[in-house]
């Protein structure tokens, strides 16, 4: 049975949130050694998720490419003080949370050209988060907050002249996610479950000459509506009394704008820069609603969010040293969307700086091997007048992906 979960109070299928929010766009080889400046210059099967308008300007014949990433997520350390909200006192909540790690598969596919038009399939994980406190105060508000998203996208794209291509698609989007909080003697919450939603996604590119190549990308939103059950105690008695309760909440999935321009030297060096507006704005508050009357006066007040839109500056190298092996090598800085008084244990997020290195090894004509690595370190970020009443310092908040992949054309 489905249970009710606060998806966007952590936000994937990955771990603890290493881009600004919760989004993860490093979903290839070509991405994640570029730090996902890879819009205009997109040119192989995950061209089907980045841009599928530039399917049209590839080879002839089937692209496929399947790959993995492992994500490393040291511990985060904050110092300072948080609320116990038993006994209405600030307390010392100096601590780390635990380290995470996950191992996340993807798929991409391109289908041979069709007259004018070509057709795509992304697997990807374009979102997560996970945090885990073990530590208190730390715990009486995120014990566990985890979520994983998936998205199905096949795409289309149409060449209308020789230097106009447009693509579109549809956004299948899975998400599962757990939740626990509890303080002793007066409330336990322990949540879980999964929701299907859709969206769509737009492309535009255009070629003015060889070396030139600008695209536009959007990828909506998609609001994840998800309904079902949660149970633990309730404060209304000596000991809590425990309940059970169906509910709902819904949570956006941010739209987000990309702008990108390559330029190719000499045949055998694009320099590439994107600029991403993320339109987190649109994540206002996070309200549960429970169907238990008790429940929802306790547990059912709305969350104030008010996230902001948020900026990400990338730019992206790829130099074909000979005629097997390509370099890659990528810089990002990646704003937050999250105001300091909505700072929380639940998603310690700040301005980060991405750093990444990459290679593609032809073995034969068809075959490719292809690693990358990407560094992400988030600024220090101290919180005051919070709105949980947080006070203090997070730090040593950084991320480590490793992608390792293997493409095919016949």
């Amino acid at each position: 049975m489905r249970k009710i979960i606060p998806f966007a109070m952590s936000v994937l299928v990955a771990g603890t949130s290493f881009g600004a929010g919760y989004k993860i766009p490093e979903q290839s080889t070509r991405s994640m050694g570029t730090a996902a400046a890879y819009v205009a210059g997109a040119n192989d099967a995950d061209a089907a998720y980045y841009n599928p308008a530039n399917m049209l300007w590839m080879d002839e014949g089937f692209f496929t490419e399947v790959g993995v990433k492992y994500i490393y997520l040291p511990k985060i350390t904050f110092k300072g003080l948080a609320p116990d909200p038993l006994t209405k006192t600030l307390v010392s909540a100096d601590g780390k949370t635990k380290s995470e790690s996950f191992v996340v598969p993807y798929l991409h596919y391109v289908s041979p050209k069709i007259g004018r038009a070509r057709f795509g399939l992304s697997l990807t994980t374009p979102a997560g988060l996970s945090k885990r406190w073990n530590l208190k105060p730390q715990s009486y508000f995120a014990e566990e907050f985890t979520l994983k998203v998936a998205e199905l996208n096949p795409v289309v794209s149409y060449k209308l002249n020789n230097q106009i291509s447009v693509g579109a698609g549809f956004r299948v989007v899975y998400a599962t996610g757990v939740v626990k909080y509890a303080r002793e003697n007066l409330y336990k919450v322990n949540m879980d479950g999964d929701t299907v939603e859709y969206g769509y996604n737009l492309a535009f590119s255009l070629r003015p000459d060889n070396k030139s190549k600008l695209a536009l990308t959007y990828r909506s939103k998609v609001d994840l509506n998800i309904e079902g059950n949660a149970e633990g105690e309730i404060p209304i008695s000596s000991p809590p009394t425990p309940f059970k309760s169906g509910g709902n909440v819904t949570v956006p999935l941010p739209a987000a704008l990309n702008i990108a321009y390559a330029y190719t030297i000499k045949n055998r060096t694009t320099v590439e820069l994107v600029y991403e507006r993320t339109f987190w704005s649109e994540y206002k508050e996070l309200d549960f609603n429970f169907d238990d009357a008790t429940a929802e006066a306790v547990l059912g007040q709305p969350k104030t969010k008010d996230w902001d839109d948020s900026d990400t500056i990338r730019l992206g190298l790829t130099h074909q040293i000979n005629n097997q092996f390509t370099l890659l090598l990528g810089f990002a800085y990646d704003q937050t969307p999250i105001p300091t008084p909505r700072v929380s244990f639940e998603l310690p997020d700040s301005d980060g700086f991405i750093y990444s290195i990459g290679g593609i090894y032809k073995l034969s004509k068809n075959l490719e091997i292809g690693a990358a690595y990407l560094y992400v370190k988030k600024r220090d970020r101290n919180v005051y007048n919070n709105y949980n009443g947080i006070v203090g310092e997070f730090s040593d908040s950084e991320a480590h992906l490793f992608n390792i992949s293997a493409g095919y054309k016949f």
